[in-house]
């Protein structure tokens, strides 16, 4: 794949993935502030009501109170006519006329100053009543001064009736007025205040749980609920009580402090879904990226690995060429010691290239579990002086040294001694092909509880953060400039890794970049 083309494929699935968790970000929150608002409105709409019930109930107590007292003294009320109003009408061409008379009539109760528990001199309620009548005069029953020649009317019609309008009116300004006059606590009580605004909660669906409180002109009440705390945020207020003017000390504060777990539960369904599918999004988004990734890698890894064999058997296959071709020279065939000597070299280069096969398959194997791996006690020391043997000849001609330090005292080990012997093999040479100057290798052994450690440190190129993560990966190899600077294909390292967890061990590596490389290698001790 195009490199351009992939990074550009990248950069699009991960903006349509920022695009998609951004937009329901955006709709948690709008959803999120229209609930709030919703819950707002709702609240306000509550408190409303129950500072109005407050005020009716108070009301209509106070009307309850007054009228049973007008029924139960007995006393006939003073009537006193505060009001008249005529009206005259008449058709010039019939010569009939209408009088219409209106006559508003107030009765006063004069009640005892006890009947309020206050020191009142006196105090006076009115109800008020309406006496309607409707005269008609037909012909020449009215004289052209508007007095009737005659006492009776045509037609009469009286009506007469309570005016509710104005005892309505005269109750309500009086008892705002008496009652603005009582303490708090004699106007309302917790327990009533609390029924209320639970029922009225329950009626808009809001099903949370609230406290309350009573502030008179910003101070405390005693009227409150008992875990009542003011909270700006989840804190709604109205007044209630009003007087005449309108005005009111008393401020009715309610607060929810679970506003926001409500809120969110309200959401939750819908949010949870919104989740679930935004990750499984993610996942894939996820897999299919490190899918990506890990194909362009193996990519590179595959075209990596065939350029490396392939120098690795174009050498073998010349040198080969270059021997026969010498041999069937007439000057060198009938020479033995240098038709020895080339042959010699065919061997040698065969062998070379039969190692790198068998290194192959040797992996292939392993990770098809087909390769049998018999195990049995060994000292560990002797494998590693085996190893040191099998490099000793490319270690003298780059004139290198290994230096060991064995100061492990309990050494037994089951392993199997070929397999082992290639791993310690396979880290030693790795040590001299990856060391630019002349290699010097110290290996070190020692006990720590059941286990015995190996550790191969060279003054080498050193290795990267991420190549140390990555160095038992099969054809693994960190890029140096020139991939064929140092021969290889990425599996020793693979191998060593798999036999090694295989003998119930670990291998690991510290590195620092430019200053060489430690190997390190855990392996349990037979009790």
């Amino acid at each position: 794949m195009n490199k351009l083309f992939f990074r550009l494929l990248v950069l699009l699935m991960s903006l349509s993935l920022i695009g998609i968790i951004l937009v329901q970000v955006y709709w948690f929150n709008t959803s999120f502030k229209n609930n709030d608002e919703q819950f707002k409105f709702h609240v306000k709409q509550v408190i409303g009501n129950v500072a109005d019930k407050l005020q009716k109930q108070e009301a209509y107590s106070f009307y309850d109170k007054i009228n049973h007292y007008k029924d139960s003294t007995g006393k006939v009320p003073e009537k006193d006519d505060i009001l008249e109003f005529y009206y005259v009408q008449k058709n010039p061409r019939t010569n009939k006329t209408i009088i219409y008379s209106n006559s508003i009539i107030s009765q006063n109760y004069n009640i005892a100053p006890t009947f309020f528990d206050k020191k009142f001199d006196s105090e006076k309620f009115k109800s008020f009543s309406a006496k309607r009548v409707t005269e008609v005069y037909n012909n020449n029953s009215i004289d052209k001064s508007g007095v009737s020649q005659s006492l009776i009317p045509d037609v009469r019609i009286e009506k007469s009736g309570n005016l509710d309008i104005l005892d309505n009116a005269l109750f309500e300004i009086s008892a705002k007025d008496v009652l603005s006059a009582m303490p708090l606590e004699e106007r309302v009580s917790s327990d009533v205040l609390q029924k209320l605004i639970k029922k009225e909660l329950e009626e808009y669906g809001i099903e949370t749980r609230f406290e309350f409180g009573i502030y008179s002109n910003n101070l405390a009440t005693k009227i409150k609920s008992n875990e009542f705390k003011y909270d700006k945020e989840a804190t709604y207020s109205i007044p209630i009580f009003t007087d005449n003017e309108g005005n009111s000390k008393y401020q009715l504060l309610v607060t929810f402090p679970l506003k926001k777990k409500f809120l969110l539960s309200e959401l939750v369904s819908v949010t949870v879904l919104s989740i679930v599918f935004t990750l499984i999004i993610l996942i894939a988004y996820t897999s299919a990226l490190n899918q990506l990734i890990r194909q362009r890698q193996i990519s590179e890894i595959k075209n990596d690995f065939i350029n490396n064999m392939t120098h690795e058997f174009k050498t073998p296959i010349a040198t080969i060429n270059l021997a026969l071709d010498a041999i069937k020279n007439p000057k060198i065939i009938d020479d033995k010691e240098k038709v020895l000597r080339y042959l010699q070299m065919i061997k040698d280069e065969n062998k070379r290239m039969h190692a790198q096969v068998e290194n192959v398959l040797r992996i292939s194997k392993l990770e098809k579990k087909e390769l049998d791996i018999t195990k049995e006690s060994n000292n560990i020391h002797e494998i590693i002086d085996d190893a040191i043997d099998h490099v000793n000849l490319i270690l003298e001609d780059r004139q290198g040294t290994i230096t060991c330090h064995f100061k492990a005292i309990r050494t037994t080990v089951l392993i199997n001694d070929v397999h082992f012997t290639n791993v310690i093999v396979n880290i030693l040479e790795n040590a001299i092909k990856y060391s630019p100057n002349v290699p010097e290798i110290e290996v070190f052994t020692e006990n720590i509880k059941d286990m015995v450690i190996i550790k191969v440190k060279d003054s080498g190129l050193g290795m990267s953060k991420i190549a140390q993560k990555r160095i038992f990966e099969k054809f693994y190899r960190e890029h140096t400039g020139d991939i064929h600077n140092v021969k290889g294909h990425g599996l020793g390292l693979a191998y060593v890794k798999r036999i090694v967890e295989d003998h119930n061990g670990q291998v690991y590596v510290e590195s620092e970049k430019g200053k060489g490389s430690t190997f390190i290698i855990k392996l349990p001790l037979i009790n």
